[in-house]
């Protein structure tokens, strides 16, 4: 009797309801509208928009805890999804997430946010020593690398607490983000909630993952070449002759440009914080960011000379692109695809939209866990300290489903990178276009 009182609507309905406004998504089959909700969504308003219109149940258990659950009843609309199914894929994945929470592995943190706070600040001290106390240049030189190596170590708290709670509640976990991200590296950590969020739900999406979006400096995929539009935001990836020009040598400049990423990061956090986008704690966030810009100007000008302050801002630059480039391992070379993520296939499209890099246990803390990019991605709420442990069993259910799993060293992988960039520099370089006009004369012969 239940059953017959149920309201239905099919898939087909469902995907009406996918604008700002009009939000609908569905979770094992209950439809629920969270039209008035989304801009207040602690993840942000954009992964909602990117699946909506859709079942989401996968990606809901992958970003929720179980206490998020009880959340959804208000939102309710009274309709079920008649042709609701459950892949093969999704019903493992599923299992396997509900072995981990049985397990208690959502919980073993194991000490990693202590160990690396205090490595930080250990960092830190020797850092302010070797400039403030010390004369020589080389003293100089191993301080500005190490304090490349501590923004990095900090990223990867900030990181960490922005997937879940790395501290002993909200408030402190909320600290710890702004003290790693906008005080200690002057990135903010609403910048990369904002832009995470979305690379996550829409792993290596070229419209939709502003991971991949680089124009017009790096190009993936030539179906950037045709001026592809960005969902993220919300303009236009204009493919022009300088785009051209400067991904034609993508793959010689790849490394050069990554020693001066923290630059667009720094633009990008000033941009956000002080445009008309609703930021969460705002306040917050600048307040950090001038923290971050008030020390490290004063460190750099405790420097004797000019040259030196150069060095040891490249140095410095230098060193944490390891990190920027480990980001770029981990999908740079993966597939890719246009168009929205779809819910039903979300398991797939992590698996084949990221590159683990293999490495030993010792250099778990290099890497922070992200070498384990698939495990992160389909665990995204799984301390790192557990994702050696549970990558096994990720190979295994890849292996069940035929699905790409892809771990590589991390000499491999920059390889196979570089192949990628190199194949499409090539074909940037015989791509014809009316907006390349200046191009063709410059590189007119006889």
């Amino acid at each position: 009797m239940e059953g017959e009182n149920k309201k239905y609507i099919t898939s087909e309905e469902l995907k009406r309801h996918d604008k700002p406004g009009d939000l609908w998504i569905s979770i094992q089959g209950k439809v629920y509208n969270v039209s008035d909700w989304a801009k207040d969504h602690p993840g942000g308003e954009v992964p909602l928009l990117n699946l909506a219109g859709q079942d989401v149940t996968d990606a809901f258990i992958a970003y929720h805890p179980g206490s998020a659950w009880k959340h959804l009843d208000p939102f309710f609309t009274g309709y079920h999804v008649r042709d609701f199914k459950v892949s093969e894929v999704s019903k493992d994945y599923r299992k396997l997430v509900s072995e981990f929470v049985k397990m208690g592995l959502f919980e073993k943190k194991e000490h990693v946010t202590l160990f690396t706070l205090a490595s930080v600040s250990v960092m830190f001290a020797v850092v302010v020593y070797g400039v403030v106390g010390c004369t020589s240049v080389w003293a100089h030189f191993g301080s500005a690398l190490l304090l490349g190596l501590l923004w990095m170590q900090s990223t990867y708290v900030g990181h960490d607490s922005g997937h879940y709670e790395v501290m002993s509640g909200p408030g402190y976990n909320k600290l710890a983000q702004i003290l790693c991200g906008n005080c200690m590296t002057g990135i903010s950590i609403a910048w990369w909630k904002w832009t995470h969020n979305a690379h996550h739900i829409s792993c290596n999406s070229l419209d939709h993952d502003p991971d991949l979006q680089h124009i017009p400096v790096f190009a993936v995929s030539t179906r950037f070449f045709d001026s592809i539009r960005s969902s993220f935001y919300g303009r236009k990836l204009e493919f022009d002759w300088l785009s051209r020009f400067l991904i034609s040598y993508q793959h010689l400049t790849f490394y050069p440009v990554l020693c001066f990423a923290r630059v667009n990061l720094y633009l990008q956090t000033l941009l956000l914080l002080f445009s008309r986008r609703k930021v969460p704690d705002r306040a917050m966030n600048i307040m950090g960011i001038l923290v971050f810009w008030t020390w490290f100007p004063l460190l750099i000008s405790c420097l004797p000379n000019w040259g030196e302050r150069f060095m040891f801002v490249l140095a410095s630059f230098a060193a944490c692109s390891i990190q920027h480039l480990q980001f770029c391992l981990n999908h740079f070379a993966a597939d890719v695809y246009e168009g929205p993520p779809n819910g039903n296939d979300w398991f797939q499209k992590q698996a084949s939209g990221t590159l683990d890099i293999s490495c030993s246990s010792w250099m778990d803390w290099f890497f922070g866990g992200l070498q384990f990019q698939l495990e992160h991605h389909l665990f995204p709420r799984l301390p790192r300290a557990q994702l050696r442990k549970v990558s096994p069993l990720v190979i295994d259910l890849c292996k069940k489903h035929n699905l790409p799993y892809r771990s590589l060293t991390f000499i491999e992988a920059n390889l196979r990178t570089l192949k990628t960039l190199r194949t499409a520099a090539l074909q940037a370089r015989t791509h014809s276009s009316p907006q390349n006009l200046l191009w063709e004369a410059f590189n007119t012969h006889g």
